[in-house]
């Protein structure tokens, strides 16, 4: 500065005047725990509104980028430049809130450094390290896990230096016939060579007491880091503290219900000396041009998550072959699948027993099912597993807390149902009938007349969920269904935006490699709107139409065979009852037992066909997907996701769908029973199919979440087991105290590690709308399981699973889509249940008619002339020459009609179903509207920190334009700035993205015209 204007040095901050080029790129890289529950309060913009005012904010910075940018990202300086930032201001809404931009941003432009030099504790991440990094290619410091301000020194996280961090680890295993071959060493020392020359360190360990394994530790230099960050677009911190939150105006009893509130929550919330809340960073996406805008010097700011994802990013995409024509000869997947690796995983960063890693405070304060009424650590939980991990548990937090007021409705009803089970009148008409009522047989051969009042429990256990508390359940439930995926959204937008994932889109996302090999030879590309980079254009005619009608062909095909499946054991069970087998069988359970016997082996063929199926859907969902063409690996799993849910949801429920809406419903009646296949159909009992049916879901439904629960807590430990003895031998043990050695140990997480835990919920969620109707209690029995599944899911994914490598999602993905059309679908199938399953209609016709219940149950049965019946029991005993049958039937002639009273309940039925689901859908619509996808105070923030991001950047241009400006430089063409300055509206915006002619001439005269004696730019 001792050539320009003294006087300029006042009003520029020292850190840019004093910045040591060698210091600008310092960051210290360590192993950092962040810290902080999750308290949410916000939720982010619409996309629209917030791309609006983001244009709005940036375009002057990045007009002013275009303008005077050169070659080494510094800038032209003139001296006038402070006239140009001045007119570029009054073009931008920045002015606008320039008085209060101060009390928001703090650049920390103190007498220290460029970079921030507040302590780590501000974001979590424990107690500042001292700054170890230098410019001359030596390894960082990064051999301490930072736990709130604790260090816990961890040799085997590191290299042998004791300073590099162990990023990721690869696997081979000497023993392995196809790792050992020549190819397999070839493959494996040209993968390793691509990896180290894209600039990977590799140190490699073979001891001797591990039985032939060979591990290749991996680090990702600084280098990389900072190349990768920017090639995969991670948004990440920049050096300013966050927001200020504005206090809003409160009455004074407010506040008092507000503590009073805090009180209690604080019961169950996370300990704040064990998880303190994080505060929340303003993230940008991460350019090496302008990494002076990010606080590279935090030990947040290249975390473990960020650096195994990198790392694994390479790995996905280096080549293992020098075969010209092999297009496929690359990814560590595939040398995984060939053997040529046994494993690759990041690690884990401490023992489950040694207090001070983050493993082990997520052990021991959530995975634990003491803590199962207290929050969820989510934040750590999103640090510690990545954003999609975190993000399902805090799904499966917020459906949780969703099922208790659902719960309690239920439980409600059920109890309101019990107390008045004895005033019901139908079922105490079936209980004290003076007179006993003969029903016909029920089936052909062995089946005998029976009394009605045998039915008498049965009739009372019906009423418990057959009342007018039914309709209104299942209302509430078709409510709470819309509130809970609006609800969701509104919060989800939250978590999104406390993440830094607000404004995240998928074709920022980088293609799969496997997209890319099969497109390798197509020469077409087309331009991604989104990155601005071109790729190769999938051919419709040839390869994505075949490909979808392949797949859709397919998948209808399984669908069929599946249904298939059920009719084929419907048909089991009607022939198996007309069979003479049942009758000239010795043994006594199946001789008077018949039922039981035929529903307990259709149940165990039904049970085989579910397992066969589920191996076969998985496999030729996933052979599918992959001939789909699908760019993303979130394209990818989402197509995955609803084949295989589509598939599930027809095993899952086709029987439940039978009982409800197909048993009983088509029998014909005594003397013209319509037969399948020659059989005669099953019936339901003189009250309906709705006890069978709520027996049926409670069965399934609970018997599945239980199964459930113990094969995933026993799966994992079974799978670790034989990893041990499929690698070492059943009389040898692996032990070390080494954390790559013992991750070695784990089972691996794999691509589809939460497809199963998000399928047991979304078929419960199933079980909890689509049904509800016929089981009020399947809240309640979801909240209990949920409430362990929760904890047993943490435990696992700490104790059995090698740590995943994170992966970046901004929702749930087609859950959601799924979850909503479950929504949809309950409004029609518990309509349906209502007016055609259960009693509910025509016991409300007949009380309209009559004024009460009384002799309903005569009502409502039919009495038979015996003869008419076919196929008697031989060893009968009964002499009277009626019956009775449920049914409105009049006898016309020697035929049986339908009464008229049949026609008006068939009415009333279809009347029901149209009001019904209208009611219930313009229900769902006002909820919809009347919640709002986004709250006015997250708007307002996302909007506050839009400007903030571009106030401080057009700051920190100013300062270095000026700090520039000693050394001399061109202020350029005065015309050209004129014109430029001038602009306004799409111009304008069109001028900012440096799309504008005028902006393209303006940057070609900077180029070939640079003044004397200043350095001319290499690129503009």
């Amino acid at each position: 500065m001792s050539d320009g204007d003294p006087s300029l040095e006042e009003d520029i901050p020292k850190p840019l005047l004093e910045r040591p080029e060698e210091n600008v790129f310092t960051p210290k890289i360590a192993t950092p725990i962040f810290a902080g529950s999750v308290r949410l309060h916000h939720k982010p913009s619409d996309a629209g509104e917030t791309e609006s005012f983001l244009s709005d904010a940036q375009r002057n910075e990045l007009a002013f980028q275009q303008l005077f940018q050169d070659g080494d990202g510094g800038f032209h300086q003139t001296e006038k430049a402070e006239e140009k930032i001045a007119d570029l201001h009054a073009m931008s809404v920045l002015s606008t809130y320039q008085d209060n931009l101060s009390q928001d941003m703090n650049t920390d432009r103190d007498n220290g450094s460029e970079a921030s030099t507040r302590p780590a504790e501000e974001y979590g991440c424990g107690e500042a390290q001292p700054d170890v990094t230098n410019n001359n290619g030596k390894p960082v410091a990064n051999h301490c896990s930072i736990v709130m301000g604790g260090i816990l020194n961890n040799p085997s996280l590191t290299f042998n230096d004791g300073v590099r961090s162990v990023d990721f680890v690869l696997v081979w295993e000497a023993g392995k016939d196809n790792a050992t071959t020549r190819e397999a060493y070839e493959r494996r020392r040209i993968f390793e060579l691509n990896l180290e020359n894209e600039g990977l360190q590799l140190e490699r360990e073979a001891p001797e007491n591990l039985y032939g394994l060979h591990f290749i530790k991996i680090h990702a230099p600084l280098s990389v880091l900072r190349d990768y960050s920017e090639v995969l677009k991670l948004r990440m911190p920049m050096k300013f503290s966050a927001l200020k939150d504005v206090h809003e105006k409160t009455n004074s009893l407010m506040e008092k219900i507000d503590d009073c509130w805090d009180r209690f929550m604080s019961k169950i919330r996370v300990d704040p000396n064990l998880f303190p809340e994080r505060k929340h960073r303003l993230t940008a996406i991460y350019s090496k041009d302008k990494e002076y805008l990010f606080d590279t010097a935090s030990e947040c700011f290249w975390t473990p998550s960020i650096r195994s994802r990198i790392v694994q990013f390479i790995l996905d995409r280096k080549k293992f072959s020098e075969a010209v024509g092999d297009d496929f000869a690359f990814g560590i997947s595939r040398l995984i699948a060939d053997n040529t690796y046994s494993a690759a995983y990041p690690l884990h960063d401490g023992d489950l027993k040694t207090p001070g890693s983050m493993r082990y405070l997520l052990y021991t304060e959530w995975a634990s099912v003491s803590k199962c009424i207290k929050y969820q650590p989510l934040d750590y939980v999103k640090d510690y597993f990545g954003v999609k991990i975190g993000l399902y548990f805090a799904w499966l937090g917020f459906y949780t807390h969703m099922l208790i007021p659902a719960s309690v409705v239920g439980l409600i009803c059920v109890i309101y149902s019990a107390a008045t089970v004895y005033s019901n009148k139908p079922s105490e008409e079936i209980c004290n009938y003076n007179s006993t009522i003969k029903m016909c047989p029920q089936c052909d051969h062995y089946c005998d007349f029976w009394d009605l009042n045998s039915t008498c429990l049965q009739s009372r256990i019906t009423y418990l969920f057959d009342n007018p508390t039914t309709v209104f359940f299942a209302i509430f439930m078709s409510f709470w269904a819309a509130c809970f995926l609006e609800l969701w959204k509104r919060y989800s937008a939250e978590m999104t935006h406390r993440w830094d994932l607000t404004g995240f889109d998928m074709y920022e996302e980088h293609p799969r490699p496997q997209y890319l090999a099969r497109l390798a030879h197509v020469k077409r590309t087309q331009l991604n709107v989104v990155t601005g980079e071109r790729e190769p254009m999938v051919p419709f005619w040839r390869m994505r139409l075949p490909a979808a009608l392949m797949s859709f062909s397919v998948v209808a095909l399984l669908i069929l065979l599946a249904l298939a499946t059920v009719l084929a054991v419907v048909l089991y069970r009607m022939s198996l009852l007309g069979a003479n087998f049942l009758r000239q069988q010795d043994n006594v359970l199946i001789t008077y037992s018949p039922i039981m016997f035929t529903s307990a082996t259709a149940a165990c063929i039904n049970l085989v066909f579910i397992c066969i199926f589920n191996y076969i859907y998985q496999f030729l969902a996933e052979w599918l997907t992959e001939k789909e063409l699908l760019r993303t690996q979130t394209e990818f799993d989402d197509s995955l996701t609803l084949k295989i849910y589509l598939l599930q949801f027809v095993n899952y429920y086709a029987s439940i769908f039978y009982i409800a809406f197909f048993k009983g419903k088509f029998v014909g009646r005594p003397g013209n029973f319509v037969k399948f296949f020659g059989h005669r159909q099953e019936e339901c009992s003189p009250g309906g199919c709705l006890l069978e049916l709520s027996i049926q879901l409670a069965i399934i439904m609970i018997g599945k979440q239980f199964i459930n629960t113990v094969v995933e807590m026993m799966m994992p430990y079974l799978l670790k087991w034989w990893n041990i003895i499929r690698t070492v031998g059943r009389k040898k043990k692996i032990k070390s105290p080494l954390q790559w050695v013992k991750d070695f140990k784990l089972v691996d997480f794999g691509n589809m590690g939460l497809f199963p835990e998000y399928l047991e919920m979304v078929l419960q969620y199933g079980f909890v709308t689509i049904f509800v109707a016929a089981f009020p209690l399947a809240p309640l029995f979801a909240l209990i399981n949920n409430v362990l599944e929760m904890r047993l899911d943490a435990k696992k994914f700490l104790t059995c699973y090698r740590r995943p490598v994170p992966q970046r999602v901004n929702d749930i993905g087609v859950w959601y889509r799924i979850l909503d059309s479950i929504g949809k679908l309950s409004i029609i199938t518990n309509g349906f249940i209502i007016a055609f399953t259960s009693e509910f209609i025509p016991r409300l016709v007949y009380q309209y008619t009559t004024g009460s219940l009384d002799q309903y149950v005569n009502h409502t049965l039919t009495d038979f002339n015996i003869t008419v019946l076919s196929n008697l029991p031989s060893t009968s005993q009964y002499k009277e020459t009626m019956c009775s049958y449920p049914g409105y039937w009049y006898k016309d002639g020697n035929d049986y009609e339908h009464t008229n009273w049949y026609w008006h309940v068939m009415g009333a039925r279809l009347a029901f179903v149209v009001v019904f689901e209208n009611v219930v859908a313009l229900v769902m619509i006002i909820v919809r509207w009347a919640i709002p996808d986004m709250s006015a105070e997250l708007r307002d923030r996302i909007r506050r920190e839009a400007y903030v991001i571009n106030s401080f950047i057009m700051e920190e241009t100013r300062a270095r334009s000026l700090a520039r400006r000693s050394t001399g430089g061109d202020d350029g063409d005065e015309s050209n700035w004129n014109h430029f300055a001038s602009l306004s509206g799409s111009d304008f915006d069109l001028a900012a993205h440096g799309e504008h002619q005028d902006i393209r001439d303006l940057s070609k005269h900077i180029v070939t015209q640079p003044q004397d004696g200043a350095p001319g730019p290499e690129h503009v």
